[in-house]
């Protein structure tokens, strides 16, 4: 189960329509987190470590377009605040 990562480019975000997603906002913290279902996010601001289970490290941070596949259980270590547009695929 693979974390997917890339810098997108503005026609890949408006393709997408991120603008319309709605914004999730966190404070620096770690937790323990599962997906119950796929999430494509792209993070406006901060920077975040998610370590997999199976011990993969994802450094993650502003600019980034990010692919949680569904089942993934990770944990979240958030370096410094943030600011980021979600969607979830069914």
């Amino acid at each position: 189960m693979e974390v997917i990562v890339k810098k997108p480019t503005q026609e890949e975000l408006k393709k997408l329509g991120v603008e319309q997603w709605p914004i999730w906002t966190k404070e620096v913290s770690e937790f323990d987190w599962y997906y119950d279902e796929t999430e494509i996010c792209y993070f406006i601001e901060g920077e975040v470590e998610v370590e997999t289970v199976d011990g993969k490290i994802y450094k993650i941070g502003k600019g980034d377009l990010v692919k949680f596949p569904k089942g993934l259980r990770c944990k979240w270590k958030v370096k410094a605040p943030v600011k980021k547009h979600y969607n979830f695929e069914s």
